[in-house]
């Protein structure tokens, strides 16, 4: 915040009860910061649901532009500034991208890379999405596109979610942007991305590719399935 020089610019932690005590030491620098704000959940809840919480935070509080990031620093905060000065030149969504010129990755294994190449590429073919990072979650959005979006409505909730994301602000017509950054794989702790997580993001693609089928009731009767043995054994 110090290097953005702006006063107005705050930080937002969405703390899902980690055992690494991010909570705590967010909870620390709020206390002395009053630009500092950290939101508690009882647990792991998604990235998808996370993101929608720090939306109507930002929402509810008044501020016109909203960004994402990791807070494992993979996103390097020194690029803030060229995502919110993009954003003021009037876009409405600007991507912190690894796939434009001057982008790049550091750290990853391959198979991660084939893994983020394929998501991408399937998002173009199969969506249309012309953003050439749309898994990237370093983003900065205008207040507007997040007023504008049915977050409730939005089933995603892993990394999938940012797909969805893209191709719901292309769709409505809104500006995106691309600023290039350097991605640094994070040194502690784990990757969320895992086989669950793919074929989730392979149920996003197919789900908005097939937008006609009703999959509001589809996913309601499934999810009134899965219940009915638990009810039964009761």
């Amino acid at each position: 915040m110090a290097k953005i020089g702006k006063a107005n610019v705050h930080v937002l932690t969405v703390d899902d009860n980690s055992p690494d005590g991010t909570g705590a030491i967010a909870d620390q620098l709020a206390a002395t910061d009053p630009g500092v704000h950290v939101l508690h959940r009882s647990g792991k809840l998604g990235l998808g649901t996370a993101y929608k919480a720090g939306f109507r935070f930002g929402l509810e509080n008044g501020y016109q532009y909203i960004c994402t990031m990791d807070a494992d620093f993979s996103h390097n905060p020194d690029a803030l500034p060229q995502l919110l000065e993009k954003a003021g030149s009037g876009y409405d969504l600007v991507v912190g991208s690894r796939y434009v010129p001057g982008g790049s990755v550091v750290g990853w294994p391959a198979s991660r890379k084939v893994i983020s190449y394929s998501a991408n590429w399937l998002a173009h073919k199969a969506l249309g999405v012309t953003t050439k990072d749309c898994t990237a979650g370093y983003r900065c959005y205008r207040r507007q596109v997040l007023e504008s979006v049915d977050l409730d409505h939005i089933f995603s909730n892993g990394y999938s979610f940012l797909i969805e994301m893209a191709f719901l602000c292309q769709r409505a017509g809104y500006r995106i942007g691309e600023v290039p950054i350097t991605f640094v794989n994070r040194t502690e702790g784990a990757s969320k991305i895992n086989r669950s997580e793919i074929y989730r993001a392979f149920y996003t693609l197919v789900r908005l590719r097939t937008s006609a089928l009703p999959w509001d009731r589809i996913v309601q009767v499934y999810r009134r399935r899965r219940t009915i043995p638990s009810k039964e054994q009761n």
